[in-house]
C-alpha cells in the first residue's frame, strides 16, 4: 500500500484511545524494573544506563533520518537538551546511584511514587490548575503505592547520607522533567527531540561508565536484556510517555505513575516468584482508584495544532 493511503487510512481510523495508550505505557514501562533486576546481574549499572541510552540515541536517530525530520536546533535543542539532562541522565542516574549504595528498593518506590503530587505541586507556580476531585485521586494513589512497597521499606545507615540525597534528587529531576516536556517540548517532533535527550544522557554518563570499566560479562542473556531495555522501555516507553504527554494535562499523566510500584510489585510475581500479598494486591486497587479520580475528564486534552508533514509516531 502507498505510503500516502496508509497515512490517510491512519488519519480516519483517527489516534489511538487515551486510555488504552496509558494502559500500554504502564505495562511497558513496569517491565524495566524486572529487567534491570536481570541485566544488573550481569553489568555494571552506570555501564548498562551507558550502553542503554546510546543504543536508544542510534534508534531514535536512524527513524528521524527515514523520516528525513531534522534535529532540533537553536531553542528547541536547549529544550530537549535541559529534558536529557532532568529525566534520563538525573532521573536514572540518581535511582541508580542509590541502589548500589544500599537503598532499598522499597524505599526508592515510595520516594518516587509521590512524582505526580510533586509534579503538581511544579506546576502550581506555572499556572497548571489541580482539581480537588484530582488531589482525592493523589491521596489515593499514594495510599496505593504505600501499601504495595511498605513491607519492603528498610533503611541502611550504611548507605550514607548521599544516596539517599539521589533519590531526593531523582524524585525532581523527574517531576521537573514531566513539567518541562509538557510545557517546552511537546512541539519538537518525537523522535527528533528523543534522539538528543539520549545523546545527551549518554555523554553525561558516560564517565561513570569508563570509571567500571563498561564492566559486563557479554553472555547472551546480557545482550537479550538490554536489547529488551532499549527496543521496549526506551524506545517504546518514552515514545509513549511524551506522545500521553503532549495530548494530556500534565497531571493526568504523571497520575499515572502511582500504578508502577504496584503494577511492577504483580510482576516480580509473575517473573520471580516474589510473593504476592495482600497488602499489595490492595495497593493495585487503591493506585488504580487514585488514577482514575486523578484522570477523570481522560488522559486527552486536544487542540487545534499546526499542520505538519512529519506526523509524531502513533498520531
Amino acid at each position: 500500500m502507498p505510503a500516502a493511503t496508509r497515512t490517510g487510512a491512519l488519519a480516519r481510523r483517527g489516534p489511538l484511545p487515551p486510555g488504552l495508550l496509558g494502559a500500554a505505557f504502564v505495562v511497558l514501562w513496569c517491565t524495566g524494573y524486572p529487567s534491570v533486576h536481570l541485566a544488573l546481574a550481569h553489568c555494571a549499572p552506570f555501564t548498562l544506563l551507558t550502553l542503554r541510552f546510546g543504543a536508544a540515541a542510534l534508534v531514535f536517530g536512524l527513524l528521524a533520518l527515514l523520516a528525513r525530520v531534522p534535529l532540533p536546533h537553536g531553542r528547541q535543542l536547549l529544550h530537549s537538551a535541559a529534558v536529557g539532562v532532568l529525566s534520563l541522565a538525573l532521573q536514572f542516574g540518581c535511582v541508580y546511584f542509590a541502589a548500589a549504595r544500599g537503598v532499598g528498593v522499597g524505599l526508592i518506590a515510595l520516594v518516587i511514587g509521590t512524582m505526580p503530587i510533586v509534579t503538581a505541586l511544579f506546576g502550581l507556580a506555572f499556572g497548571e490548575g489541580v482539581r480537588p476531585l484530582q488531589w482525592g485521586g493523589f491521596v489515593l494513589g499514594f495510599a496505593g503505592v504505600a501499601l504495595a512497597v511498605g513491607e519492603s521499606i528498610r533503611l541502611d545507615a550504611g548507605a550514607g547520607t548521599a544516596a539517599y540525597l539521589a533519590v531526593a534528587g531523582s524524585l525532581i529531576a523527574i517531576s521537573a522533567g514531566t513539567l518541562y516536556q509538557k510545557r517546552l517540548g511537546s512541539e519538537i517532533d518525537l523522535r527528533a527531540g528523543l534522539t538528543v535527550q539520549h545523546v545527551v544522557a549518554t555523554l553525561l554518563l558516560l564517565p561513570f561508565a569508563m570509571q567500571e570499566g563498561f564492566r559486563n560479562d557479554g553472555t547472551r542473556a546480557f545482550h537479550l536484556v538490554l536489547g529488551w531495555l532499549v527496543a521496549v522501555n526506551s524506545v517504546g516507553g518514552f515514545a509513549l510517555f511524551f506522545l500521553i504527554l503532549k495530548r494530556g494535562a500534565v497531571n493526568q499523566v504523571a497520575a499515572l505513575f502511582f500504578l508502577m510500584p504496584p503494577v511492577t510489585a504483580l510482576m516480580d510475581y509473575l517473573v520471580f516468584g516474589e510473593p504476592f500479598t495482600g497488602y499489595q494486591l490492595a495497593g493495585i486497587v487503591l493506585a488504580a482508584l487514585g488514577v482514575f479520580l486523578a484522570t477523570r475528564g481522560g488522559l486527552s486534552a486536544p487542540r487545534p495544532a499546526a499542520p505538519r508533514s512529519c506526523p509524531a509516531p502513533g498520531e
